[in-house]
């Protein structure tokens, strides 16, 4: 029982996402110099689990280069109703505090590149 609660209470990797709440996504996205992915989730959305998985995959590679997020929308209703998310997986990416692009839906690994490409160059 140790391993598996060490297992799923370790602290992210760098590059890996972070959860987010309401509280705090205006310092944590708006107010942030570096570009933020937001991933808005559900923990019944069989889709979301594998964007998770993609984001993990590929998230160490944009480390100090892009802030990845997930904000889980049953939690967190007022982001969520904010940047009218209406299904998830719901991808927003940020720059200087502005919402610059949406991938609705699941995205292939090497186009979900090309976007955080796009997004930190």
């Amino acid at each position: 029982m140790g391993f598996l609660k060490s297992l799923f209470s370790r602290p992210p990797k760098p590059g890996e996402p972070r959860p987010i709440t309401d509280e705090f996504f205006e310092q944590e996205v708006l107010a942030s110099d570096v570009p933020s992915v937001v991933n808005f989730w559900s923990p019944q959305c069989s889709h979301c689990q594998v964007m998770a998985g993609l984001l993990n995959e590929i998230g160490p590679d944009y480390a100090g280069r892009v802030n990845i997020l997930k904000l889980n929308v049953l939690q967190n209703p007022g982001t969520t109703a904010l940047y009218q998310v209406q299904g998830t997986p719901t991808l927003i990416l940020f720059r200087k505090g502005r919402a610059v692009d949406r991938i609705v839906g699941l995205l292939p690994l090497n186009p979900l590149r090309q976007k955080l490409d796009g997004l930190v160059g």
